[in-house]
């Protein structure tokens, strides 16, 4: 593992987190497909970090 390695993971896990907040507000406005999308996008995002981890 590099040094950068753990900068890497933590600004996707901040990614992550804001793709979940961001497309439970657009669940909430009624963008249903684009928030969806955004929570998936946040699954796979968080699966790659486990990933990585591991």
């Amino acid at each position: 593992m590099t040094d950068l390695n753990p900068v890497v993971l933590a600004i996707a896990m901040i990614a992550a987190f804001a793709c979940a907040i961001g497309g439970g507000a657009m669940i909430r406005r009624g963008e249903r497909r684009k928030g969806t999308l955004m929570l998936v996008m946040t699954v796979v995002l968080v699966a790659n970090v486990a990933i990585w981890t591991l």
